[in-house]
């Protein structure tokens, strides 16, 4: 299908939301909290506050959380997104009003663009 004029901003679009479902799909199968979700405190706790998302756009800096996260073996991070549009936080998407729980099951270095941190990124290293 060709599509005249704005055709490379509408195919972004739909190349941005189509990645978007795959990766609340994809952390959908990874997370571990399943229907009965551990009410064990997480390890990290962030909260993206109602209304970041036009402070933003407002051109008003958020640090939500760090640029990068120190983490260990079997620590749980949580993300409470009460904003009325969806953010990308490192490897997640958070979509609106969505609490992302992820315990970290794997070493390594997780990073990638974050929407509610002034510099623009996240990284999530997890060591043993």
């Amino acid at each position: 299908m060709t599509e005249a004029g704005g055709g490379g901003t509408l195919a972004l679009r739909r190349f941005s939301a189509a990645l978007g479902i795959f990766i609340v799909v994809l952390c959908g199968a990874a997370c571990q909290s399943g229907s009965g979700a551990s009410s064990e405190q997480p390890t990290f706790d962030y909260v993206i506050p109602a209304g970041a998302g036009d402070r933003i756009d407002a051109g008003e800096p958020l640090a939500i959380l760090p640029e990068e996260l120190n983490a260990k073996l079997d620590e749980t991070i949580q993300i409470v997104n009460l904003d009325d549009r969806a953010h990308v936080v490192g490897p997640w998407f958070v979509g609106a009003g969505v609490t992302l729980r992820q315990r970290f099951t794997v070493a390594g270095v997780f990073d990638g663009s974050c929407s509610v941190h002034p510099s623009g990124g996240f990284t999530v290293v997890v060591t043993e």
